[in-house]
């Protein structure tokens, strides 16, 4: 079934020409017009919409001192924090092209990020540094590193490290304006599901896209204050939150990470109105003791991924919240919204199109479904240049994905009679865990590493948290001995925390097709009935340290 439904609150015409939307002309037209209205609250610290304009333009200023240009990959390794903003917003108004790298890459994967993007220069975190030097000699475009804090090397490739500071006390004196609407802004991983992580490329407009569609069917404005605790190297921190405030001439309230304890603290301390919570999040807040002050909060507004039923509509009354939902990837804008004022039986679904695109759900042959019927989610946008321009030095990949003129989700969905559309499960071979997307193809290829491994299979499994757990089926060499501790301790050595697999059984074999594919269906049917019996390190007592 196609949905297909105007939005009831589109405004007559954009704030902004589609000519205007780049992070340089839209941040100083709000310094111009309302330049002393915060902008940033970080702990202690608060910047104005006219201070973080000056600051962006010192960045921006210091890194075309080191010879960045317009169109240059540089990539971003950094935690929360204002640096890393500026520095991404500093980027856009020079034109370079920002590639925010997770902070948790290490060893093969970092490579791959660092590499697969060409990036030349990167701005890092010092304490991550010591990740660099097992890499220096394979990083093959990269030239140069600045610095934030005390890193482990003073010299990349012969090139001094140039300390952060130097590049943020540049003159304010604005870059000149010469990037355009259309030009690439980010390179965002998303995770692979047969093969690497993808590079999706998104260009100035898009990130106002997803900004323009929230704010055309929410009411956000210039009193509010949008919280997020999210990590900015992923587009839901940077665009749902970061854009989306600077469109409504709101405050944004960033956070380092998420911390259940003090999670309700903090909204009250900035004073947030909204705030955007994923998979485990809503779980882990639901399941703190219930306290006589949870609805006496500031928030009016949580942003999440659709949610059980009679879970959601619980949580939204404890807190006393409003809640919207939507569907969106990296590479395209929210497709779908559920609003506060729609029926409230609809809550638990994604929500209904709202005229932003053409969305249906179709069978294998990209035939379209009638409603009820599950298949895979497809869209194409009514307005250019509001998705991905494509996934970086991937054309048969981006092809693939847009073949017969719509883009293909990867979801498997369904509308109901009334045009609701209800999230069933991913058809791709991809891992959801604690907001993380993680790639079991790439996990298996790092842990296929281990000189005692002959063969891995990485399989999700249900999580009491909702979302996934990382399940692995580990066939040992002939002849050596493994156990499930020192698979852990290789696999947080080599890959990020939130990959490292929960649950591990060994095998003889994996059941493979005559063709020799691995049948992860049987994978996981196998350890959904036996997971009771499986070597659990939760139980165990090992706890993983954040990277």
């Amino acid at each position: 079934m196609t949905a297909d439904a105007p939005g009831a609150c589109e405004p007559a015409m954009p704030p902004y020409p589609l000519a205007a939307r780049t992070v340089g002309r839209i941040l100083a037209d709000k310094a111009r017009r309302h330049g002393a209205r915060p902008f940033l609250l970080f702990e202690d610290e608060r910047y104005s919409y006219a201070e973080a304009d000056r600051l962006t333009n010192r960045v921006a200023q210091g890194l075309l001192g080191l010879g960045v240009k317009r169109g240059d990959h540089v990539a971003v390794l950094m935690g929360n924090s204002p640096d890393m903003l500026w520095t991404l917003l500093a980027l856009g108004k020079i034109g370079a092209v920002a590639v925010p790298i997770n902070l948790a890459a290490r060893g093969d994967l970092l490579q791959y990020f660092l590499n697969q993007s060409d990036s030349r220069l990167l701005v890092a975190d010092g304490e991550i540094t010591d990740r660099l030097l097992p890499l220096e000699d394979s990083l093959t475009r990269l030239g140069q590193v600045v610095v934030r804090g005390e890193g482990a090397f003073g010299s990349f490739r012969g090139r001094p490290v140039v300390p952060y500071p130097e590049i943020a006390a540049a003159p304010d004196t604005p870059p000149p304006d010469t990037v355009r609407f259309s030009d690439p802004h980010y390179i965002l991983y998303t995770s692979g599901t047969t093969g690497p992580s993808k590079g999706i490329v998104a260009c100035h407009a898009q990130g106002f896209s997803v900004a323009e569609t929230f704010s055309r069917h929410v009411a956000l404005g210039p009193s509010d204050v949008l919280y997020t605790c999210l990590p900015l190297f992923h587009a839901n921190a940077l665009w749902n939150t970061t854009y989306t405030a600077i469109w409504n001439d709101a405050a944004v309230a960033l956070s380092r990470r998420f911390s259940a304890s003090g999670f309700w603290s903090e909204i009250r301390r900035v004073g947030a109105t909204q705030f955007a919570a994923l998979g485990a999040m809503i779980t882990i807040l639901w399941k703190q003791a219930p306290r006589p002050d949870d609805a006496d909060n500031p928030a009016r507004l949580c942003f999440t991924v659709p949610t059980p039923a009679e879970f959601i509509h619980a949580f939204a009354r404890r807190f006393d919240l409003g809640i919207v939902t939507w569907f969106s990837m990296t590479e395209n804008f929210p497709l779908t919204l559920f609003v506060p004022g729609d029926p409230p039986e609809k809550m638990a679904s994604a929500g209904r199109p709202r005229g932003e695109a053409e969305v249906k759900v179709v069978d294998e042959h990209d035939a379209e479904l009638p409603a009820g019927e599950i298949g895979e989610l497809v869209f194409r946008p009514r307005d250019p240049w509001s998705a991905m321009l494509g996934y970086y030095r991937m054309p048969e990949t981006t092809l693939e994905n847009a073949r017969n003129l719509w883009f293909h989700t990867g979801d498997l969905a369904y509308f109901d009679r009334e045009g609701w559309l209800w999230f069933v499960d991913r058809k791709k071979d991809c891992i959801r865990r604690r907001g993380e997307n993680i790639s079991a193809w790439e996990l298996e290829l790092i842990l296929a590493k281990h000189e005692d491994v002959l063969e891995v299979a990485a399989v999700p499994v249900p999580s009491e948290l909702g979302e996934d757990e990382v399940m692995v089926y580990v066939v040992p060499r002939p002849g050596h001995r493994l156990t499930p501790e020192s698979v852990v301790a290789f696999c947080q050595a080599h890959m990020p925390h939130f990959m490292v697999p929960r649950y591990i059984d060994f095998s003889d074999e994996l059941p493979k097709t005559p063709t020799q594919k691995v049948e992860k269906y049987r994978l996981r049917a196998k350890a959904r009935a036996e997971l009771d019996r499986i070597w659990d390190r939760e139980r165990a007592g090992i706890r993983i340290a954040r990277s």
